[in-house]
């Protein structure tokens, strides 16, 4: 800039044109201001002594009388150099006439919320998006979702008053406030909060979106055991984990349902674990973890009605009174049958997203359309013997691979939980043993897990539960001893039924050979005890399987229903089920399972001719003395 001499000989240089005068954006503070700068400025007030000007919502200043070239009223324009910044911290202005100059419009830097820690008792400008709304009896709570995380934004209206009542979810806002802390954790106390339009909210969204894809992009660990079935499914997994990743930083709650028993235990408690990290990454509070992501057991090896009543109540509620998206479905061992269609047409008109990772006999034609993601060995010509549990730790070490420690036993107590004959076996027992578990030690982890399970009936167990498994567990030997004494307390209530239910039962041979075991488990067995219907059918099929070293099979049923175990007979299962119920007019058959354990329900009145008629089909049933047993089926 050129001093010249000005016409009203007041002193204040006149600069030569092209200069550029700067434009601040109503929430600039004094960071956006230095001396000697030119500036467009708003008269706000008129004394005797100049006039006050704005060049902010949060700089003011006072040009003097002795420094004006004209006279001014409130909201008068004028072009301002900054003179001076007092000790006190008042800022002085010269006005200045300009023929020519450029504006050059300035905005507030927006920060990033993975960086609000380190500016606590600044103030700050943020840019993002509504994930969540929450009204408390306070102040109404914003969670404003940048490319970098989440953070708590507090308005104060009053008391239980909804502050900016005209947000909504999913809107594109600018936050301008301060950073505080509330019990450790950081905060934005709101000053103001503007939604973005047009091409200002879509700028945001693209910027962000492209840097959400990447953050949303899985990990890649090497995998705990070399396996070419497992690897078949790997994409599948990776589509899951990227599909998890990107909900949670977009603020979609997360419902988890797993099958309740070891391997949905396995499977569901590293995930639950893994995704608790990535959201304690993620968001800045520290709650948001017990908000955003729930883990429920199933009894049932389908989605019920009750429980998808139970879930898109909650949900409905959730949303209510917290402001939160509808969730995302996550379905663990679990899910893949017609038998769960009902409840996801349910979940359907509220369009909630469905994810499953099961290895039951899947029915596609029945699923597929009404899933997001499904990830099942039967897809790719594999089967049950990839279990849940070891898919679930691949699928949460992508998720977050710090987890990996904690994991290396679990695919071992999955596959002895649920029998499996997978080539792979002998790999994850030896890295168990590398973690401090022989085999027996790895059992009596899945029995602890049965039996706690049992007794929790539809709570998840929370710590009780990962301290069992000694997935997240602070107390290595608190573990040791809580396994011993739940897989003792097992054992015992095991042999109990056993003795009361092994007179009464039932043998005969069928025309291939093997030996059928029948059992009446509704009135020679125990009720409302451990072991339930279905573990107690199992116990007696694993002693007849010993006792005879034959092909076996064995069936538990009560009044409408019968539970199926086989070792050495191909049954295939979800076949005779499918079958069953063209054939038998009136049974209200329904059911699955795998190719050798399952589960059939009937009507009462039917359940004879029903059973008649499965036997019938166990008899034609061929002989693989090679195919062994699950220990996956109905606990009811």
């Amino acid at each position: 800039m050129t001093p010249v001499p000005d016409a009203g000989d007041s002193g204040v240089a006149v600069p030569d044109g092209g200069t550029t005068v700067y434009d601040l954006d109503s929430n600039c503070d004094f960071e956006y201001v230095s001396e000697g700068e030119l500036y467009l400025a708003e008269v706000n007030g008129v004394v005797e002594y100049g006039v006050f000007v704005d060049l902010s919502d949060d700089v003011s200043g006072l040009v003097h009388a002795s420094n004006l070239l004209g006279t001014y009223e409130v909201g008068d324009e004028l072009v301002v150099e900054l003179e001076e910044v007092r000790e006190n911290g008042d800022l002085a202005f010269d006005e200045v006439d300009l023929p020519d100059y450029e504006v050059e419009e300035i905005t507030r830097d927006s920060h990033a919320v993975a960086d609000l820690g380190d500016v606590v008792g600044e103030s700050v400008t943020l840019e993002g998006v509504v994930v969540q709304i929450k009204q408390t009896g306070g102040p109404t709570v914003f969670q404003v979702r940048d490319a970098t995380g989440i953070a708590p934004c507090t308005a104060f209206e009053e008391a239980g008053v909804r502050a900016y009542e005209d947000v909504r979810l999913d809107d594109v806002v600018r936050v301008d406030g301060y950073v505080e802390t509330r019990e450790g954790a950081v905060q934005v106390e709101i000053d103001d909060l503007q939604v973005l339009d047009g091409d200002d909210a879509e700028s945001v969204r693209a910027e962000q979106d492209a840097e959400l894809d990447d953050l949303a992009e899985p990990h890649d660990p090497e995998p705990l055991v070399e396996w070419d079935a497992f690897e078949k499914l790997r994409d599948d997994l990776r589509a899951v984990a990227e599909r998890l990743r990107r909900e949670i930083l977009e603020g979609r709650p997360i419902r988890m349902r797993h099958h309740a028993d070891g391997d949905g235990i396995c499977a569901s408690v590293p995930m639950q674990v893994a995704l608790e990290r990535f959201i304690a990454d993620t968001y800045e509070d520290p709650d948001a973890a017990q908000h955003l992501l729930k883990r429920l057991p199933s009894k049932a090896p389908y989605y019920e009605m009750e429980d998808v009543t139970r879930d898109l109540n909650f949900a409905l509620e959730d949303r209510e009174r917290h402001g939160q998206r509808l969730p995302l479905l996550l379905m663990l061992d679990n899910g893949s049958t017609e038998e769960d269609t009902p409840a996801y047409r349910n979940l359907a008109h509220y369009d909630v997203p469905i994810v499953v990772v099961d290895h039951h006999h899947p029915d596609p034609d029945a699923v597929g359309d009404l899933l997001d993601e499904h990830v099942n060995p039967y897809l790719h010509d594999e089967d049950y013997r990839i279990t849940t549990g070891m898919m679930c730790v691949e699928l949460a070490r992508m998720i977050d691979p710090s987890i990996t420690d904690d994991l290396r036993h679990v695919p071992a107590v999955a596959g002895l939980s649920d029998r499996s004959e997978a080539e792979a076996m002998d790999d994850y027992l030896e890295l168990a043993r590398e973690q401090g578990y022989d085999e027996v030690e790895l059992r009596d982890v899945g029995e602890a897990l049965d039996y706690a399970t049992f007794w929790l009936k539809y709570d998840d167990g929370g710590q009780l539960v990962t301290d069992a498994l000694n997935v997240d567990c602070d107390d290595e030997e608190r573990h040791r001893e809580l396994v011993s004494f739940l897989a003792t307390r097992a054992e015992r209530d095991v042999e109990r039924q056993l003795d009361a239910a092994m007179p009464h039962v039932e043998h005969e041979r069928l025309d291939n050979d093997a030996h059928l075991y029948r059992i009446d488990v509704e009135n020679h067995a125990h009720r409302f005890t451990y072991p339930a219907p279905g573990k107690t059918t199992g116990k007696i099929h694993d002693s007849k399987v010993a006792e005879t070293g034959d092909p076996v099979i064995t069936i538990g049923y009560g009044p409408d229903f019968a539970v199926l175990r086989s070792d050495g007979v191909r049954l295939d299962i979800p076949t005779m089920v499918e079958e069953l119920k063209a054939e038998v007019d009136g049974g209200g058959v329904s059911g699955g399972g795998h190719l050798v354990v399952g589960s059939i329900k009937f009507v009462r009145g039917m359940r004879e001719t029903v059973i008649d008629a499965l036997v019938e089909k166990m008899a034609d049933a061929e002989i693989d003395e090679e195919l062994g047993s699950s220990a996956a089926f109905a606990e009811d």
